[in-house]
Order: structure tokens, then C-alpha cells, then sequence
């Protein structure tokens, strides 16, 4: 084999170069001479638009697509459907089309938003989807478009994220508590919080091993390590960017599911087992309450130097 065909970097293009995971990803690759990243963000590559994305892929001719791309605010699909679905699901499919008549192979992201909830004890990959809104429904039609056109996928769900920018818990409850003397938060919801700059690391990891003849294309499932909720989760929040900021809330107060309304419903059960992540990749969970710490130090970090 050509050495230089050895040494050369494998181009990933990213779609969503700007989201949580998109950023992230970009970000880790750049350190990693393994890589050649081309990130695009919707003003550069619109994954709906069906000349675009064929135009993109023709001219980059990246080793892989990582679609980083999605419509995801929760309550808005409930009325922004045809826009949501467009995103989510169809778009998804122009993609791996795409991706299919150049021989590139395609990961995707989705999210635990695919079931209902149900299981206390958590969802591994072949249980039974059933979503609750648009938005989750909109995801698992993507997958089942995704599956049905380019056998070479990577699906990747996963759960709770956070990072130092978009709409996130961690972002949200951090502005809330700098201007309210009270807060709540939800105390029957359970879950795994997961870093972007986490999921970045797994795709990564998952990437090698494919690229280096690991015949391991499917579905899988990633979360952080330690299940919690979401009144916990905030309490962590507090701690974390405590030692960096003093804030106006006195009060952290656990409401019920059922107290807190919402345009659509959510999954009180967001668990994901990672357990086949692991036997095919050997990938394990990191902490959660570790990739918090390493937040918090990057967002106070940031404010210091503006």
C-alpha cells in the first residue's frame, strides 16, 4: 500500500458546524492529525436544500459525512412540524443519498427523544421506539429514512446534552439563577447528562476504528456516566459554577413533571445503556459531573477574556 496513502488525513465533512456537538467536534479534530475537518454550518450548507448538498459532497469528496444538523427545540416543533420534519427527517435522507451515489459513508446523531420514556430501568438499542412529539418522531423517521438508503451508517444517539453555547439545560439554568431568587426544576425525570465535547470524543474514537476495517455500522447509544435528575442535575449546575460566580437564586425548589407544562411532552425516563458501544467499540462512559467541571472552567474562562 502507498505509504502516502497511509499518512494521508481522513476528511470528514461536518454538517452543523455551529451546534453543540458540530462545535465540538470540529474543535477535537483539529488536534488530531488523524483528521481533516470541513465544517459547514447552515449558511454554507443548507442540508435541505437537495442541489446543495450533492453540490457540497461532489466538491469536497470527504471519507465520511457527520451530520451535526437538526432542528431541536422541543416546543417549538410542536408547531413548526413541516419545518421540523424537513430538517430531521427528509433532509436526512437527501443526505444519505448523497452520501450513497459517492460511496461516503455517513454518521448520524439522534436522540433518546425516539421513546417514550417508560422504561425506568433505561433503553438499550432494539427496544421498541414510541416518541411523544414532533421532534422526537421527526428523529426517528430520519434514522428509518437513513437506514432504508445507505447501509454504511453510524447512528448515535444521545441524551441530555450540554456545552458552552445553544439552548441547554446547563446555559439556561445559569441565566436563570444570576436574576431569580427562586428556582425549580423537575424532580421525576431521570437521566444521563452528556457533554458535546463527550459525544465529539466518542464519534472520534467510533471514526478510527471504522476507517482502520471495523465492520461495525448500526445504531448505537452514548450518555454520560450516572443516572440523575433534572432538580439534581441543577443543584450540580449551582455547585459547579458556584466557585466562579455568586448568584442572585437563594432557593432550588423540586416540582413534579406534572407542575411543569410544556408544549410537548417529554420522557421521564431518558436513560440510555451504553453497553454495545462498549463490546464493539470497547468506548466507555465518561462521568458526567467531571465534564462539568471541565464546562465550567471553559465558560468562566471565556467571560475572563472578553
Amino acid at each position: 500500500m502507498d505509504v502516502e496513502l497511509l499518512l494521508k488525513p481522513v476528511k470528514i465533512l461536518i454538517t452543523g458546524a455551529h451546534g453543540q456537538v458540530g462545535t465540538a467536534l470540529a474543535r477535537l479534530a483539529e488536534h488530531d492529525d488523524f483528521f481533516q475537518i470541513i465544517a459547514l454550518d447552515k449558511s454554507k450548507l443548507d442540508i435541505t436544500d437537495v442541489a446543495q448538498v450533492q453540490e457540497q459532497l461532489a466538491e469536497y469528496l470527504p471519507d465520511y459525512v457527520v451530520n451535526c444538523a437538526a432542528f431541536d427545540h422541543i416546543d417549538e416543533a410542536e408547531h413548526k412540524s413541516e419545518l421540523c420534519y424537513a430538517v430531521n427527517c427528509t433532509a436526512v435522507e437527501t443526505l444519505a443519498l448523497a452520501c450513497g451515489d459517492l460511496s461516503i459513508p455517513m454518521f448520524h446523531l439522534s436522540t433518546d427523544y425516539v421513546f417514550d420514556g417508560h422504561y425506568a430501568s433505561g433503553y438499550a438499542e432494539e427496544d421498541e421506539v414510541a416518541p411523544l412529539g414532533v421532534y422526537g418522531d421527526s428523529k426517528w423517521q430520519g434514522e428509518e429514512r437513513l437506514r432504508q438508503v445507505l447501509p454504511k451508517h453510524i447512528i448515535l444517539r444521545v441524551s441530555w446534552l450540554f456545552s458552552e453555547q445553544g439552548n441547554n439545560f446547563v446555559l439556561r439554568t445559569l441565566e436563570s439563577a444570576r436574576s431569580q431568587k427562586e428556582l425549580s426544576a423537575v424532580s421525576d425525570r431521570r437521566g444521563c447528562p452528556t457533554a458535546a465535547s463527550d459525544v465529539a470524543r466518542v464519534i472520534l474514537a467510533m471514526l478510527k476504528q471504522i476507517h482502520n476495517g471495523a465492520d461495525a455500522w448500526g445504531t448505537y447509544h452514548y450518555c454520560g456516566a450516572e443516572i440523575t435528575n433534572r432538580y439534581d442535575f441543577c443543584k450540580e449546575i449551582l455547585i459547579a459554577a458556584g466557585s466562579y460566580e455568586n448568584f442572585e437564586v437563594e432557593k432550588l425548589v423540586p416540582i413534579s413533571s406534572k407542575d411543569y407544562v410544556t408544549e410537548a411532552q417529554r420522557p421521564n425516563t431518558s436513560v440510555l445503556t451504553c453497553k454495545k458501544l462498549l463490546s464493539v467499540f470497547g468506548i466507555r462512559q465518561r462521568a458526567w459531573r467531571q465534564e462539568l467541571q471541565w464546562l465550567m472552567r471553559l465558560i468562566y474562562q471565556q467571560d475572563s477574556g472578553r
